[in-house]
C-alpha cells in the first residue's frame, strides 16, 4: 500500500534542505455571504458548490440530456439510449490501478463512451482522458507510469512546516498536466460538452469547508482564453493532499470586486461521487409514472484496496497519528462507494465496481515510485484486457 499522508510528507520534507522562511500570503477570502455569486470565468455554469443547493447543478444535468439528443438527432424529449457513468476515486499512487484498467478495458473491446465521468484527487488526474476516450489512453498511461517523484513536486525543507503552506512546490505536476493534457485533448473535452456529456471535477474550498464540482467540459467550451489554464489548475487543486501539496489559489470576483479562494483536494470531503440526490429522484418520479427512461450503468473505478490493510502500529505520536488519518481515508473511501450503490440501487441504475485485490502484493516505501505504480498499472491492464471482473455491489455489504 502506499504512504500515509504523513508518511509522504515526511519523505518529501527529508529529500530537500533547510529553506528560508517566506510566509505565503493571499488576498482576501470571500465573504460568506457572497460565496454563492463567486465566480471565475463569469459562466453561470462553470462550477456547482454543494450547500448551497442542488437546482443548479440538477439543472445542468437536465440540459446535457437535451444537448445528448440534439447530437443524436432525437425529438425534445425522446427517451434516450442506454447511458453509462463513471466515478474515478482518489488513491494517490494508486490510481495508476484506474489507468491501467481503461487502457486494458479499450482493448478488451467492451469499453463504454462515458455520458458522465467524476473524478476528484488522483481521480480527478485520471478523469478528463476516461472521458475523452481511447485516443486519450497514450497520455493517461504516461501520467501514471512516465513520471517520477521529480514530474510530481519539489520538496521545500522541514522549515516549510512552519513557515508554508505545504512541505512540497507542485510546480512540476501543473507542468505534467499541462504536458499531458494539451489543449487538443482539451477540444475534445469541449467537443464531449457539446455533444450532451458531462466531465466534473470535485476540489473543496478551505473558506467555506464545502466541496465546489467543477464543470469542466463547459469551461472548455466557452471559448474563455483563460480556460485551459483553469482546468489544469482544477485538476492540481482537487490532487493537492492538504499539508503534502499547497492548495491552489483562485482568483474569482463579485460585483466587480477581486476575491481569492483556497482550494485543496477534494477527497477531504469525499472520495468519489456521481449524481445528485434530486437527479435521482427525478429518475424516481419517472420510474413511478410509468414514463420510460433510459437504462443507466454506474461504473466506480476504486483507487485502492478494499481490504484491511494491516500493520504494527508504533506507540508513536507520528506513528498513531498517521495510521489514524490512513484508516479515516480508507474508510471515507468504502463509505463512498456504499453510498453509490446504495443511491444506485434506490435509482434503478446498475452498479459495476473495480478496485485492487488481495492479489496484488506490490508494497513500496517512496512516493510515486515506478517499482510500484508500473506493476500496479499493468495489474489493472491485465485484469481489464482478460474481462474484468466487475462487482455488482462493494464488498462486505451483504
Amino acid at each position: 500500500m502506499p504512504p500515509s499522508l504523513t508518511r509522504r510528507a515526511a519523505l518529501l520534507a527529508g529529500a530537500g534542505s533547510l529553506s528560508a522562511c517566506s510566509l505565503p500570503i493571499r488576498q482576501p477570502a470571500v465573504p460568506q455571504d457572497q460565496t454563492a455569486r463567486a465566480t471565475v470565468l463569469g459562466l453561470a455554469n462553470e462550477r456547482f458548490l454543494i450547500g448551497h443547493g442542488s437546482a443548479a447543478i440538477t439543472q445542468e444535468y437536465v440540459a446535457a440530456l437535451e444537448r445528448r439528443r440534439a447530437f443524436l438527432g432525437l425529438a425534445p424529449g425522446a427517451t434516450l439510449p442506454a447511458m453509462d457513468l463513471l466515478a474515478v476515486s482518489g488513491g494517490g499512487e494508486d490510481g495508476a490501478f484506474g489507468a491501467g484498467l481503461l487502457n486494458g478495458w479499450t482493448l478488451e473491446g467492451s469499453r463504454p463512451v462515458f455520458n458522465l465521468v467524476t473524478g476528484v484527487s488522483t481521480g480527478a488526474l485520471t478523469a478528463p482522458f476516461a472521458f475523452i476516450g481511447p485516443a486519450a489512453d497514450a497520455p493517461l498511461k504516461n501520467v501514471y507510469t512516465g513520471v517520477t517523484l521529480a514530474d510530481i513536486a519539489t520538496a521545500r525543507g522541514m522549515m516549510a512546516a512552519l513557515f508554508d503552506d505545504a512541505m512540497s512546490d507542485t510546480a512540476p505536476l501543473f507542468g505534467t498536466i499541462s504536458r499531458e493534457l494539451g489543449d487538443n485533448l482539451l477540444a475534445a473535452v469541449a467537443q464531449g460538452y457539446r455533444e450532451g456529456r458531462l466531465l466534473l471535477i470535485g476540489t473543496t474550498n478551505l473558506d467555506t469547508q464545502l466541496p465546489v464540482i467543477w464543470n469542466i467540459g463547459a469551461i472548455a467550451n466557452s471559448g474563455d482564453p483563460r480556460a485551459s489554464n483553469l482546468i489544469r489548475r482544477i485538476l492540481l487543486a482537487s490532487a493537492a493532499i492538504p499539508g503534502v501539496f499547497p492548495p491552489v489559489l483562485f482568483d474569482v470576483e463579485v460585483d466587480g470586486r477581486k476575491y481569492q479562494e483556497l482550494h485543496v483536494d477534494g477527497g477531504a470531503v469525499a472520495q468519489a461521487f456521481l449524481y445528485p440526490p434530486a437527479v435521482g429522484a427525478q429518475r424516481q418520479a419517472n420510474i413511478r409514472a410509468r414514463r420510460p427512461v433510459p437504462p443507466l450503468r454506474a461504473w466506480m473505478i476504486r483507487n485502492a484496496r478494499i481490504d484491511a490493510n494491516w500493520a504494527s502500529t508504533n506507540r508513536r505520536t507520528l506513528s498513531i497519528a498517521q495510521r489514524a488519518v490512513a484508516t479515516m481515508t480508507a474508510a471515507s473511501g468504502y463509505n463512498d462507494a456504499v453510498r453509490i450503490w446504495l443511491n444506485a440501487q434506490r435509482d434503478g441504475v446498475e452498479f459495476r465496481m473495480a478496485y485492487i485485490g488481495s492479489d496484488f502484493g506490490v508494497v513500496y516505501d517512496q512516493p510515486f515510485d515506478q517499482t510500484y505504480m508500473t506493476p500496479l498499472f499493468d495489474y489493472g491492464f491485465q485484469k481489464a484486457r482478460a474481462g474484468y471482473p466487475w462487482s455488482r455491489q462493494p464488498p462486505f455489504t451483504s
